[in-house]
């Protein structure tokens, strides 16, 4: 035969059945977290590889910026002995 169980024993099967509820909620809780951060991380993933190609271009833009700069100097180089040259020329034709 049983014997009852004391009021405190009761009580303390109570706060544990409660405590193990909260328990399970908070688990449920941390999944859902856990699922939402793993999207987020995903989308910044897809982010960033959608910037690696514009990181790309836009180091290849200033390589070519650098590359125009230095044919603008070497054209204006080009330009100044050939004008040396014409007058060169110029005081040969005049003699």
């Amino acid at each position: 035969m049983s014997t009852p169980q004391p009021e405190s024993e009761l009580d303390s099967l109570a706060n544990l059945e409660e405590r193990v509820r909260r328990a399970v909620e908070l688990v449920a809780s941390l999944k859902v977290e856990r699922d939402a951060a793993l999207s987020e991380l995903a989308d910044a993933r897809a982010a960033l590889s959608e910037l690696a190609p514009a990181k790309k271009a836009a180091a290849e833009a200033q390589q070519l910026r650098e590359e125009i700069g230095g044919l603008r100097a070497e054209r204006k180089q080009v330009r100044v002995r050939i004008e040396k040259l014409l007058g060169q020329m110029d005081l040969l034709s005049g003699q």
